[in-house]
């Protein structure tokens, strides 16, 4: 009797521990930290991410299902964009659930669409199968609270050293900002060639802050003083 209540308790525990483990937030990988790397199939065959495109910036962007209204949005616009994101030596990557079947029968969909009043593009970049939710769970983008089985709206920007330099995540109801997304690589790239900060709201072209300031600094025409702790350049 003891036996079977013994191995009754071995059986309970181990279902609870694994449903626990199964249905548990991931843990997200933290901005400075690696980039976790992972080999899938996708759309354009087999990647390994993010050793494949170790020497470019680039963006992984999570959706929670193919064949959606705002995911498909947001693809769409992406393929506008992605020559842009191209001359900014970005590569992007597309992530869900959804089986490589199902994400090569919504690219054929979303190749031909006319959308805004705008050409078709033609998507270049590769869309993941991750059906086994093994990357999802790697990038902590499994919410626990919205879904175990759907990606949230995540998006990871990763530098050529393959560290993460920046996280989004929006809810399923809202549409990503794409513009946001550019502008916050475009500020991370300058800020590791220039050695400076963007203020809120920056643009490309505007003035920009200094860490500290140094002799160089002191002497140039283009830097102002805000405050002891708001030191500025004119960078146009």
């Amino acid at each position: 009797m003891k036996t079977k209540i013994a191995l009754i308790s071995v059986f309970t525990f181990s279902a609870t521990f694994l449903w626990s483990q199964e249905n548990s937030d991931s843990r997200i990988p933290l901005i400075g930290s690696q980039a976790p790397s992972f080999t899938a199939k996708t759309t354009n065959g087999e990647l390994t991410f993010p050793g494949d495109y170790s020497s470019k910036w680039k963006i992984l962007f999570s959706h929670p299902k193919d064949f959606t209204p705002v995911c498909s949005s947001e693809i769409l616009e992406l393929a506008q964009r992605q020559d842009e994101f191209a001359k900014l030596d970005v590569k992007i990557v597309i992530l869900s659930t959804d089986t490589l079947y199902q994400h090569t029968s919504w690219k054929l969909t979303l190749d031909t669409l006319n959308y805004k009043g705008r050409e078709p593009r033609v998507i270049k970049f590769p869309l993941v199968d991750d059906n086994s939710k093994y990357v999802s769970k790697l990038y902590g983008m499994l919410h626990n609270p919205y879904s175990t089985t759907r990606d949230v709206r995540g998006v990871f920007i990763i530098d050529p050293k393959n560290k993460i330099r920046a996280i989004f995540f929006y809810p399923t109801e809202v549409g990503r900002n794409l513009d946001e997304i550019e502008r916050t690589i475009v500020a991370l790239q300058m800020s590791d060639k220039e050695h400076v900060l963007t203020p809120a709201n920056w643009k490309p072209g505007e003035d920009v802050f200094l860490p500290y300031q140094t002799k160089e600094s002191k002497v140039d025409p283009n830097v102002y003083y805000i405050a002891p702790f708001m030191l500025a350049k004119k960078m146009q």
